[in-house]
């Protein structure tokens, strides 16, 4: 029920409208002044204020002035006997929804209250939206307590409320998108536009008319101007993730856009200003790709303000188990399901996992193990089938990259991995990696490794 305050010194008048707007469900409560009105603003924090313009005290205009900014403004409806243009005038300039003139008709009241209070339920609809939306990607809420979790996040905290520049490195499904919409979300531009392009998924001959719009006639079946991302996004934040795929020409354009902060439509003559904050992603080697030529120097540079780097889930273990909490309560909210948890043989198996599509594949592992779970526990059932675990995977089940590998690294690292899990004891680590001893002990010295034990003397001849 929509709360409504109506102030007025003529005691009859409010009366009247008690009666009437009570009559049409409304709770209304009166004040004699602007000064008893103020105290019932505070308490109640009603949807619309209706009030007389002149009364002994203050007046309706400075009744305005004194509602407190902490409170979500009400609808305020000026009355009076004794209107005119230029008090109607000022009267809208400071805010007020409408302005009548005394005497009242009850149809006119009762239907210019009924807009002030759908217009007040959008208001307060949208500022509920936002405070959700903000919530969402508030950076405590954030999942992750490991070491490099805690340092990316506080880069994140120190660069939130600048403009500056930022660059976040990372492979696929380690969550980029998600830190930069928590970086826009919770810096001075949050109530100004997010909007994220993908540059890898753009065609190249779209990718420019995307970014800064065109002018009719530009190009044929250009019949009307269309605004650009740039544009759309004035005072905002633009996240330019696979940026490290943005085709040449569009690179020099935006280095461009960086420097001078202004576009040009397709077409136009004119410059027009800008005001975007860049975020800039990629799972590329950026600083390789300019080696290569793939990627301009310059443009990198200007991306690399600040460089924020992901770790993969696969270096980030200790955080599965706060994940998968919070994704099984996020997918019992979705699917009104009441999972109460995930079963020890399930946590080691996630544990065990190397996750090659990362945080979005662990999500998707769960929201489906949620959803066909017939008990209140995930148990190894619900997940085996979308994992490729170690024990099912060929020897030679790994990925080569296009420029190839380094062998000897390749070695170097899985001895030094085998080290690690087998506490630094060579004869665990050969026995994991299915080497006699001496053989193993041989790589630990090729490779200056050092070892818990000695290398036990070796017989004569």
């Amino acid at each position: 029920m929509s709360v409504i305050i109506v102030i007025d010194d003529e005691h009859r008048q409010r009366d009247i409208l008690q009666t009437i707007l009570e009559g049409e469900g409304y709770e209304v409560h009166t004040a004699p002044s602007a000064e008893d009105g103020i105290k019932l603003i505070k308490a109640l924090n009603p949807d619309v204020v209706i009030t007389d313009l002149k009364m002994g005290g203050m007046s309706g205009m400075q009744l305005m002035d004194a509602i407190p900014d902490d409170l979500i403004k009400p609808a305020v409806i000026i009355m009076t006997a004794y209107g005119t243009i230029s008090s109607a005038v000022e009267a809208i300039k400071k805010g007020a929804f409408d302005y009548l003139t005394k005497p009242l008709e009850k149809d006119v009241i009762v239907l210019t209250v009924k807009k002030a209070t759908e217009r007040m339920k959008l208001l307060k609809e949208n500022i509920r939206l936002q405070d959700a939306l903000f919530g969402k990607f508030k950076i405590e809420g954030i999942v992750g307590e490991s070491k490099s979790m805690k340092a990316v996040m506080e880069i994140v905290r120190k660069v939130t409320p600048t403009s500056v520049t930022v660059l976040i490195q990372g492979e696929s499904g380690t969550g980029k998108e998600l830190i930069a919409r928590a970086i826009h979300y919770n810096s001075p531009r949050k109530t100004c536009p997010f909007t994220a392009i993908n540059c890898a998924a753009i065609p190249e001959n779209l990718i420019e008319s995307e970014l800064f719009g065109y002018e009719p006639g530009a190009f044929t079946g250009a019949t009307r101007r269309k605004i650009g991302i740039f544009e759309s996004t004035d005072k905002g934040t633009l996240f330019l993730d696979e940026i490290g795929d943005l085709p040449p020409l569009m690179q020099t354009k935006i280095l461009r856009v960086l420097q001078d902060k202004e576009i040009r439509r397709i077409g136009g003559k004119d410059s027009i200003k800008v005001d975007v904050r860049i975020i800039a992603a990629t799972n590329k080697d950026l600083e390789r790709e300019v080696v290569k030529g793939g990627f301009r120097e310059d443009l990198y540079y200007r991306l690399k303000v600040v460089t924020i780097g992901l770790p993969p889930l696969r270096d980030r273990k200790e955080d599965v188990q706060s994940l998968v909490k919070f994704f099984i309560d996020k997918y019992n909210n979705e699917f009104g399901k009441r999972i109460k948890g995930i079963s020890d043989s399930s946590i080691k198996a996630l544990m065990d996992y190397h996750w090659p599509g990362n945080i979005r594949q662990l999500e998707s592992v769960i929201e489906r193990a949620v959803l066909m779970s017939d008990t209140d526990m995930i148990n190894l059932d619900d997940i085996k089938g979308e994992l490729r675990l170690p024990t099912d995977r060929g020897i030679l089940d790994i990925e080569i990259p296009d420029e190839g590998i380094n062998f000897e690294e390749l070695e170097k690292e899985l001895i030094k991995k085998a080290m690690t899990k087998a506490n630094n004891v060579a004869a665990k680590a050969a026995r994991l990696l299915g080497m006699s001893y001496k053989t193993f002990w041989y790589r630990l010295e090729k490779f200056n490794i050092s070892s818990k034990e000695d290398m036990p003397p070796q017989k004569k001849n």
